[in-house]
């Protein structure tokens, strides 16, 4: 029985990709990187700070990858000053909340940055359970994160879904044993697929999705989706 639904923030809530490619692209120039969307998909998309400049740049001191960081993060933010939510986002939610089911938020994301995409979409008081990779150290690709956020909601894996745009983030998802879908926002369907998402959909107004929906959730569950004001 379908008891939590668990989502990434960056790329799966909101589209935020263009501008984190747009900011690395701008800050890795000055060290004569020149990055195209290929090289930010594979190196970048979906992981931690730390992470990516340990990759990419590990010529960096530990102080001077923190400090880039912190720099990176500014210019997001200054960039994110309008925020639009997935397609659907708002009958999945509305869904969750009718149906009972409990919901949380699973990001890599700094802190600052998961609390202004929240906060600027107007659903910081939607999600009682937010993980981010400081909470589960080292963060996705690691389980860790869904694990803690599994905990924190009191659910198993078996009866959880998750959404997930990145390699990392599927790949966190799948090893915690949670069925994934994967949003394919910001990499071809068929990679998701490739590293174990079960199956990927567009944004959440998609028909098979709600198919989905529909087999996971008890009588009561598939009478509210069959309704018209959430489906």
């Amino acid at each position: 029985m379908l008891s939590a639904i668990l989502f990434d923030l960056d790329g799966t809530i909101v589209n935020t990709d263009p501008i984190h490619f747009a900011v690395w692209q701008d800050i890795l120039v000055q060290y004569n990187m020149n990055i195209d969307q290929a090289f930010y998909r594979q190196h970048i998309s979906g992981k931690t700070n730390a992470q990516i400049t340990n990759d990419i740049l590990s010529q960096l001191s530990p102080e001077e990858k923190w400090q880039l960081g912190i720099e990176k993060e500014v210019k997001y933010r200054n960039l994110a000053k309008i925020l639009y939510p997935m397609p659907g986002l708002d009958t999945i939610l509305k869904f969750t909340d009718k149906a009972g089911l409990k919901k949380a938020v699973v990001t890599n994301a700094p802190e600052e940055n998961a609390k202004y995409m929240l906060e600027n979409l107007r659903l910081n008081d939607v999600f009682p359970v937010v993980v981010m990779a400081k909470d589960a150290p080292p963060g996705k690709p690691n389980p860790a994160p869904y694990q803690l956020a599994l905990n924190r909601l009191g659910v198993k894996s078996e009866n959880a879904i998750a959404f997930e745009d990145s390699p990392a983030g599927i790949t966190s998802a799948v090893t915690a044993g949670i069925y994934t879908i994967g949003v394919s926002s910001s990499h071809e369907p068929g990679v998701l697929l490739k590293l174990g998402a079960s199956m990927v959909i567009e944004d959440f107004n998609s028909a098979k999705l709600w198919d989905l929906l529909k087999q996971k959730t008890s009588t009561l569950n598939l009478q509210l989706l069959q309704s018209d004001d959430i489906k």
